[in-house]
């Protein structure tokens, strides 16, 4: 029989990858949403991930008489229907959750019991919850104040639907399974996820240096599995009549224990891993403003381990390994960090970790992309994002030790060797003190450089104030700036405070701000200012100069770029500052752009 599945909740985390999924194995797909937009976003979503064929929509209004609108006969093929759909957030008041998690299945189960076609509704419960028992339904106004007393309305609320969702499928005739999975994290080739409560807030945590101590003992088991597993486990059970009315708990059972997880995670991140370690118990006896635990994240740290095997046998019934669980875990928590956590906007520009030399790099843009952006300071990658968006071809990169890169300044010059070998024919855009980077790798690689574009060039410009030459000064200012003071410093003004809100946010992690300050104390010294134009005099290329009119180049500087004649071409960008690509960006891309190695140059006055 033709498959047609009906996804609710299609928009979730869960439900988009199990909507990919089934898209992959060629099953008809039809996604029940709320609105145009939640249908409109989905879809550019899985158009991002291969899946050029929309699916079909059905409208639904969970607080309706009727669930579905529209015609039936556009559901009346259906085969099988997955249920995805509340809400997994904590802090929620009891009947807010019970209306999101436990009503919500009953309409669902409902709604599939008028399907003549329905071979299965799967349900997607939780490793905590799951195998309730159907016969305590509907539940006494005792018991759900005790549990949800006892749990917090989140948990409670998926332990009761877990249970009504079986009394109802069952009374209503409706052929039934259940997936009860475990913490589930990104997808296992590239890490993506964008959920952000439970395992990842510890990450996060971690990654920021506000974990003071690794929760849990030896044996406190927070299992995770890959999203994409989870979806590919889900199509499998409509297809095979041994799943009806089982239970399956879906979970990686190599999981480290918990604060085996965070240290392999702290490792990878190149951050400090805590020594001290808090045992469950006592962390329950500690105020949450210490822990930073929630009431309701409590639960979850237990010494507990569940039924797996029968999920594990029907994976492998069907083919379905189990990812690698280290690659798996360092991938995810790779892509939590590039993302910034959920902080980083969902469009524009790629983001990843890679490595050069040995140091983990954070690159935003096209990858393997031959034109390259380093950033100058305080500011990172991200600054330039829109810049680089405009650019298309190219990407921006955090240098050893700044931003969202691991290392220090000390592996600067073995770091550009290697990115410039990997990267093959380069045009380096270089700005502020990063022109004196851009400069030193192409007199070391004049073959490989097919283009050199300095902006802001600091060492041909006044040298900045006293403050910025004295380091125990500069870094606790950078190491507390707040967005808009770093604006106000940058720019003169404090409308560049939200672009600036990641830039502020990397310099109060690890050692980034006394690496910025000592680099910014080495912009004044004088003697390196002159090797570098004197690195100028002897490097053979073109170069392209961009500065703006509220940041000029000195005199003497204007005279050695025109000593170089037709090679050296300046781009002027009227009431720009040192920071264009935080105010003119559009302008600074076009001059950039107009100067690719391919373009014809042109001299600007």
């Amino acid at each position: 029989m033709r498959r047609h599945a009906l996804v609710f909740g299609a928009g979730g985390f869960i439900g988009r990858h199990l909507v990919l999924a089934l898209h992959r194995q060629g099953i008809a797909v039809t996604v029940a949403t709320r609105s145009d937009r939640s249908h409109a976003d989905l879809n550019a979503w899985l158009a991002d991930h291969g899946c050029r064929t929309p699916p079909a929509e059905l409208r639904v209004d969970f607080e309706a008489e009727n669930l579905a609108q529209g015609d039936a006969s556009a559901w009346a093929d259906v085969s099988e229907v997955y249920n995805c759909a509340g809400a997994y957030r904590f802090g929620m008041a009891v009947e807010e959750a019970r209306r999101a998690n436990v009503d919500s299945v009953t309409a669902i189960a409902s709604f599939a019991a008028r399907l003549p076609r329905l071979r299965r509704l799967v349900h997607v419960s939780g490793y905590r919850v799951g195998g309730q028992d159907p016969a305590t339904v509907p539940w006494s106004d005792d018991l759900v104040r005790r549990t949800y007393g006892r749990l917090g309305a989140y948990e409670a609320s998926k332990m009761e639907a877990d249970a009504v969702f079986q009394a109802t499928a069952d009374r209503l005739g409706v052929p039934w399974s259940i997936v009860n999975p475990s913490s589930v994290i990104g997808d296992a080739a590239t890490g993506e996820s964008d959920q952000q409560l439970g395992l990842a807030a510890s990450l996060a945590q971690l990654w920021r240096g506000s974990l003071a101590a690794l929760p849990g003992g030896a044996r406190t088991f927070v299992p995770v599995i890959t999203v994409d597993h989870l979806a590919r486990f889900m199509t499998l059970l409509p297809d095979d009549p041994e799943t009806a009315r089982g239970s399956f708990w879906v979970l990686d059972d190599r999981t480290p224990p918990l604060p085996d997880l965070l240290s392999l995670t702290g490792r990878h991140y190149g951050v400090r891993v805590p020594r001290m370690r808090l045992p469950v118990p006592v962390i329950k006896r500690l105020p949450s403003a210490l822990t930073k635990a929630g009431t309701e994240t409590l639960s979850f740290l237990s010494d507990d381990r569940y039924p797996t095997g029968p999920a594990h046998a029907l994976a492998e019934r069907h083919g379905l390994p189990m990812p690698d669980t280290t690659g798996a875990i360092l991938r995810w928590a790779d892509h939590l960090a590039a993302h910034r956590f959920g902080a980083a906007p969902t469009r524009g520009p790629a983001r990843r970790f890679t490595r050069y030399a040995g140091v983990r790099t954070f690159e935003l843009g096209e990858p393997d992309a031959p034109t390259v952006v380093l950033p100058g300071l305080p500011v990172n990658a991200d600054s330039w994002a829109a810049v680089v968006a405009d650019l298309g071809h190219a990407r921006a990169v955090d240098l050893p030790g700044l931003g969202l890169s691991a290392g220090s300044p000390r592996d600067l010059e073995a770091w550009l060797d290697a990115l410039v070998e990997h990267t093959g024919s380069v045009h380096l855009v270089g700005h502020s003190i990063c022109a004196a980077a851009a400069l030193q790798t192409a007199l070391r690689h004049p073959e490989r450089i097919t283009g050199l574009t300095l902006v802001a060039p600091f060492f041909l410009q006044p040298r900045a104030g006293l403050a910025t030459r004295m380091p125990l000064l500069t870094r606790p200012y950078l190491g507390r700036a707040r967005p808009e003071s770093l604006a106000r410093l940058l720019t003169g003004s404090t409308a560049q405070a939200e672009a600036l809100a990641s830039c502020a946010e990397d310099l109060r992690r690890g050692r980034v701000a006394a690496h910025a300050a000592r680099l910014l104390a080495a912009a004044g010294r004088e003697r390196w200012r002159e090797e570098l134009r004197d690195g100028l005099r002897r490097y053979p290329g073109n170069l392209h100069f961009i500065t703006g009119t509220e940041d000029p180049l000195t005199g003497d500087g204007r005279a050695l770029i025109d000593s170089f004649g037709e090679r050296a071409t300046v781009t002027v960008i009227e009431g720009a500052g040192h920071h264009p690509q935080l105010t003119h960006g559009q302008e600074l891309a076009r001059a950039i752009g107009g100067h690719l190695p391919s373009a014809r140059p042109e001299v600007r006055a």
